[in-house]
């Protein structure tokens, strides 16, 4: 059986290893064997961030909304509650931060939505 190196592939392979670790400290960015861990356990923490990144926005969002909706004399529950019964439940965070007396008038109407049920039954 012929004797098989792998050389322009196996430089290759580790080329891209290195490229990856340019920037990191020490061995981690000169010695392939260092760097493949160390660039391993980056990607990991990468694809695991960008799940978790959705989540930290999903929440300062909702932290955003309750702030306003406080402001305007109704809690972040209710808010909800009465804009899914009104229909209208669009870009609340951005609402809220950039544009209050819009985020004022849609409190409003989750309160009318809330309570024109209660005064029905």
């Amino acid at each position: 059986m012929p004797r098989v190196k792998r050389g322009p592939r196996r430089a290759q392979r580790r080329k891209r290893i290195l490229k990856r670790a340019k920037g990191y400290y020490g061995t981690k960015s000169r010695s392939h064997r260092i760097a493949k861990l160390a660039v391993d356990r980056s990607l990991k923490f990468a694809y695991r961030d960008r799940r978790q990144k959705k989540r930290n926005f999903r929440a300062l969002w909702i932290v955003r909304i309750n702030a306003a909706a406080r402001l305007n004399g109704i809690s972040y529950n209710r808010l909800i509650e009465g804009l899914k019964k009104s229909g209208s439940r669009k870009m609340l965070a951005d609402l809220a931060v950039k544009d209050p007396k819009a985020f004022a008038q849609l409190a409003e109407t989750a309160k009318v939505a809330i309570e024109a049920p209660a005064a029905t039954s």
